[in-house]
Parts: structure tokens; C-alpha cells; sequence
């Protein structure tokens, strides 16, 4: 994420398996609803959707 879209990620850990992406407090993935982990590109391309 870092090098392709110049950000810098913050990991928040937690517990219970939750992997949820959210970008300035908005919802980017939520594996809560979807049960199944992203894979990396997946997360580059929702970024970039929402600019």
C-alpha cells in the first residue's frame, strides 16, 4: 500500500479473527460480513476506488 498508493497503514490489532479495512473511519472491507480474508491487490483496488 505503501509503495502503490503512498499511504501509510496503521495495524490495529484485536481479536476474534476480525480483519476489517477502514480509511478515515469509512469502511473499505469488512471480513465480517464476508467471512474471507482479501488478497493484496484486492485492497490496493478498493483504495484506489475510492478516491
Amino acid at each position: 500500500m505503501k509503495k502503490e498508493l503512498r499511504i501509510d497503514a496503521t495495524l490495529i490489532e484485536g481479536g476474534g479473527g476480525i480483519f476489517d479495512i477502514y480509511a478515515d473511519d469509512d469502511p473499505v472491507y469488512l471480513k465480517s460480513e464476508t467471512g474471507e480474508f482479501p488478497d493484496d491487490q484486492d485492497v490496493v483496488r478498493m483504495l484506489k476506488e475510492r478516491k
